[in-house]
């Protein structure tokens, strides 16, 4: 039987929602163990029982405005920091949070452990793509390392061919460096050392790299994969969130403030709209991954209610049923050299 260690009090709607997503799940996930750090006294009036369900009393809770790597440090005994133990001492296979993401990632890479041969874990979310429900593509980094190394961005293209193949069942997914311009010889050192590294690992199999895409062409199904330093892609991705969010919002607003005939005209379109704005949700894919380190691990939004909070954990499962992170450590480990991609800009900042 899997165990997923679970921050029960990361995230907005905390221990509410974790507890009733966990309860949900467990109805369709029979092999696997739920353990739930946190606060005792308010989880455990929520349980009905405990089938499938360990309790684990934490004293202290990391907010969502903490300094992450400080609170980590310090709050020992925070639900976060004692779930991540218990996947460092092997009680767990797996952790789980809706709290702080720089906490998590903390906890992730320091605690659970970076994976040996990969040099930054990256934070790793799921997008919609528009060309059709079934369609979906990964984008790293999102926000776990401000800077990156042309090493970094090509391990990143390995860490998601994986995880497309094995999670999202893509035979031969397509991998794009995210870029100002598709031509070979655009962007900064960084970029055009990262997009030769990325032609090699193609030369050799390791990956299927298509070469560089734009964020205007990213939802309209570019790549599978879309490899990105943390900040661009921090960035690329908050304004897809929110750029998705003013046009459902511009729509009800058009709508609604018009005539009498447009709000007939609402009412008929309504389950159209509904249709669209699902298309939107990216939680419909599970959480965003830390990937790159010894165990999965997965952070869900903060304002994330009990169907998210459900999806993860079967996402979670998927990962841990397929045996991803070993198949990417057995990966990592016979080509270390390779991965390393040392560079001329590299050896340059040394």
């Amino acid at each position: 039987m899997y165990k997923i260690a679970i921050d029960a009090m990361g995230g907005d709607h905390a221990p509410e929602a974790i507890v009733a997503g966990v309860l949900a799940a467990r109805a369709h996930m029979p092999a696997v163990q739920f353990l739930l750090f946190g606060q005792a006294d308010q989880i455990e009036p929520l349980l009905p029982d405990h089938n499938q369900i360990e309790v684990i009393h934490a004293e202290e809770v990391i907010s969502m405005s903490e300094e992450p790597v400080k609170a980590v440090r310090r709050k020992q005994q925070s639900s976060l920091v004692l779930a991540a133990q218990a996947v460092k001492a092997g009680e767990a296979d797996a952790l789980f949070s809706a709290g702080n993401t720089g906490a998590l990632l903390a906890a992730g890479i320091f605690i659970v452990g970076r994976m040996a041969g990969i040099d930054r874990p990256a934070l790793m979310t799921t997008l919609p793509a528009l060309d059709g429900p079934e369609h979906a593509f990964v984008m790293m980094d999102v926000g776990a390392n401000a800077e990156n190394r042309p090493a970094h961005l090509y391990q990143y293209g390995i860490l998601g061919s994986f995880y497309a193949q094995t999670i999202l069942q893509f035979e031969q997914p397509r991998v794009g460096l995210l870029n100002n311009g598709t031509e070979a010889d655009k962007g900064d050192s960084l970029h055009k050392e990262a997009y030769q590294l990325l032609t090699q690992g193609a030369a050799a199999g390791y990956l299927n790299f298509i070469g560089n895409v734009e964020a205007r062409d990213l939802l309209q199904g570019a790549a599978e994969i879309v490899v990105a330093d943390g900040f661009s892609g921090n960035a690329t991705l908050k304004a897809i969130e929110g750029t998705a969010r003013a046009v459902l919002k511009i729509l009800k607003t058009t709508l609604l403030d018009a005539g009498p005939r447009e709000k007939i005209g609402a009412a008929l379109l309504k389950p159209a709209l509904r249709e669209m704005a699902a298309r939107f949700d990216y939680t419909q894919y599970g959480g965003a991954v830390v990937i790159g380190v010894k165990a999965p691990v997965v952070k869900a939004h903060g304002s994330v209610d009990a169907a998210a909070v459900t999806v993860a954990l079967t996402q979670m499962e998927t990962m841990l049923t397929s045996e991803l992170t070993l198949k990417v450590q057995a990966f990592v480990t016979a080509h270390k050299a390779e991965l390393a991609g040392q560079s001329q800009f590299e050896a340059d900042e040394e």
